[in-house]
């Protein structure tokens, strides 16, 4: 029986795959209809929210336009230097990142206000509709990519063969990467300016509470939250999703002799596991208890039917076993490398909520290091980060250790896509944050009682630990996909240059440890444009603010109405301009150290090394602290060490100030850059070397 079973699912692995895709949009469009029946509440909350739809839109439509005219030189550069399907692979992938992002964008736009209503009514109703417009950019981030790569692995291996088909979907992750970059950089720059920009002068100097409508930078900073958090995640996970799938089927075909199977695995993974997510997704809406124990439930609950499933696919597979790199493997040990993947997802949400939630200690010692000043606060956030570094870094070592153990490098590919194939019920947490966040904000502006208030605080302060940990999540599976892709650039470099060129990864060969230098070196001058671009552009939205209430003394006692539509402006050109640098750097490294002769193939290996190494660490200790630092205002703000207004809650506004252009701008930003470095340098091969 398991031999006809198996011919079944080898066969229509991918197109099974490509149904539970479709379920899962489909799923995604029903919540659609679901949030837009529920009341948008008062005329005044209506349009408190259009204000933030609108300033949404216009910058999405103008970063479009921007990112596409630098989309089309590269698909032409595509078409006629390396080859056609490459080439619209590549259009594919840029086109798919960016409609996951607008669409999610969209709905969590649409959603804001009618959180806010909900609170008056209910905070598990509150929850519920948060959570479901999150899951519609959860459930299309996964859908997308599942039938993006998989529809275009179909109609390329039947117009120009399979081994065509799977190197041209490099082209497709080079896309999917690249617009990634650009959405998370300029949302992120939008975002951080516009909050930075409005608590500087609207917190710190005059004294306002968050997202008082008094503040002309309020309806930019709620903009943000949306474009940076919605639309910018999403694209990022999106990409990591995709490259990880396509990773693990270049991995298959290069490592796997003869086994059609392993191409077919990573996309029977992806397709259980949007099941997996629906799950998760329906007890969100059916449990009751405390937002972040229904939260993790549902990740638990999604993890649960993903391990359960994954058990007869890898069986009905690979029934015999398979041979990689000349030794026999089990299904079996297959599947406990797909099962590392799942454990390494809760592994990474476990301790990422413990360096940023407000219950735990690390959080709470940023809040009392703010009695005693600014600077404590600040060091104190700094150390958070660095602690923060250790426990991920050597559970994805132990991760590596193990996957590789149980089947080569194609174990670890197993092991990523299996944890990225959880990005459908992760991202649906991360959404959740800045529609909790605009919801409050608009609670606020429309004056409705504290006790709404407090119910939309309680949800924010779980959506900002759901942020941080959706980031902690996207930086651990981006360094073990870059470790997938480095793999990939070594077996495509040996098959492509074969016996004519003795080259060694070895570090006794100094070629190597300049490439490491260089590589090092990549994130954190990457990183340092990216903080230039927040502070430049928050420079601009403070002596905006301060003119507006200097100019109109009466926006302070409510006599006049702030003109919000100019910081919105401000952080829109800022976002566009600053953006294209920091972006195109991974790009420029990667094409300098192949142009130049005396670097070459060995240089450009250590420099992918190396940024996958000291981007992983940059990374995570810039979003550990930023959001440790954002959580523990909160924590103040609560009534704990004097409350809001008292030194230590000035203390701890700074602190929070610093932290959001590194939690939600540079530190994210760095997990498409790493892949964008990985996937350009295996895109090259055939051009340079």
């Amino acid at each position: 029986m398991s031999l006809p079973l198996a011919f079944d699912i080898l066969q229509s692995g991918v197109r099974l795959s490509l149904i539970c895709a479709v379920i899962g949009l489909g799923c995604a469009f029903f919540l659609i209809t679901v949030i837009l029946r529920s009341s948008p509440g008062n005329e005044r909350m209506r349009q408190i929210s259009g204000a933030v739809q609108e300033g949404a839109k216009a910058y999405l439509n103008r970063q479009v336009m921007t990112i596409s005219m630098i989309a089309v030189v590269i698909f032409l550069l595509l078409f006629f230097f390396k080859d056609h399907p490459t080439a619209f692979g590549f259009l594919l992938g840029a086109s798919c990142s960016l409609a996951a992002g607008y669409i999610g964008m969209r709905i969590a736009v649409l959603a804001n206000a009618r959180v806010t209503q909900a609170a008056i009514e209910a905070r598990t109703r509150a929850l519920r509709v948060a959570f479901n417009g999150g899951a519609v950019t959860g459930l299309l981030v996964v859908g997308l990519a599942l039938l993006a790569v998989g529809i275009f692995y179909h109609f390329a291996r039947n117009m120009v063969g399979p081994d065509m088909a799977v190197r041209s979907l490099v082209g497709l992750a080079l896309g999917a990467s690249l617009i990634s970059v650009f959405a998370r950089l300029g949302g992120g720059i939008y975002t951080k300016a516009a909050d930075v920009g409005a608590d500087l002068v609207g917190k710190i100097e005059a004294g306002l509470e968050e997202d008082d409508p008094r503040n002309p930078a309020t309806i930019a900073d709620n903009v943000g939250d949306n474009v940076g958090d919605c639309a910018g995640m999403a694209a990022d996970v999106f990409e990591t999703y995709a490259v990880s799938l396509i990773g693990a089927i270049l991995v298959g075909v290069l490592t796997v002799a003869n086994a059609p199977a392993a191409i077919v695995y990573p996309f029977v993974l992806g397709g259980i596991s949007v099941l997996g997510a629906i799950c998760g997704i329906l007890f969100v809406n059916f449990a009751g208890g405390k937002p972040a124990s229904v939260l993790m439930g549902a990740v638990g609950m999604s993890a649960l039917v993903s391990a359960i499933l994954f058990w007869p696919a890898t069986h009905q597979l690979f029934p015999e076993g398979v041979e990689i790199a000349g030794k026999m493997r089990s299904p079996t040990d297959l599947y406990y490398a797909s099962l590392i993947g799942l454990i390494m997802t809760g592994v990474v949400v476990v301790i990422t909520n413990y360096y940023t939630s407000m219950r735990y200690r690390p959080v709470q010692k940023i809040a009392r290091a703010s009695e005693t000043g600014h600077a404590t606060n600040i060091i104190a956030g700094l150390a958070v980060g660095q602690h923060a570094t250790a426990l991920p870094v050597g559970f994805i070592g132990i991760a590596i250790l193990l996957s590789y153990n149980f089947a080569g490098l194609y174990g670890i590919a197993v092991a990523v896509m299996s944890m990225l194939s959880m990005a459908g019920i992760i991202i649906s947490l991360d959404a959740f944050g800045p529609i909790t966040d605009n919801a409050g904000g608009i609670a606020v502006m429309s004056n409705l009682g504290k006790e709404v208030r407090a119910a939309t605080d309680e949800l924010d302060a779980v959506g900002n630990t759901m942020k941080a940990v959706t980031k902690g999540y996207a930086i651990a599976s981006a360094g073990l996909a870059a470790l997938v892709l480095f793999g990939s650039y070594v077996e495509e470099l040996k098959a492509h240059i074969g016996q004519a060129y003795n080259f060694q990864f070895s570090l006794t060969e100094p070629k190597v440890i300049i490439g490491l230098f260089i590589g090092g070196l990549l994130p954190f001058i990457f990183t340092a444009f990216s903080m230039d671009a927040v502070g430049k552009a928050a420079g601009a939205v403070v002596r905006e603010v301060r003119r507006q209430i200097q100019a109109k003394p009466g926006i302070l006692t409510g006599a006049d109405m702030p003109d919000y539509g100019t910081c919105v402006d401000i952080v829109t050109k800022a976002a566009l301009r600053e953006m294209i640098v920091p972006a195109l750097l991974p790009l420029a490294f990667v094409i300098l150290v192949a142009v130049i002769p005396q670097l070459g193939p060995v240089v450009l290996g250590g420099v992918l090394v190396g940024t996958i190494v000291t981007g992983l660490f940059v990374a995570i200790a810039m979003t550990s602290s930023g959001g440790a630092w954002d959580n523990a205002k909160k924590f103040i703000e609560e009534g704990n060490y004097g409350g809001k207004g008292s030194p230590a809650h000035a203390a701890a506004v700074t602190g929070d100030t610093v932290g959001d252009p590194y939690k939600d701008t540079a530190g994210p930003a760095i997990n498409p850059m790493i892949k964008v470095v990985n996937i350009v340098a295996i895109l090259i091969i055939p051009i340079f070397f």
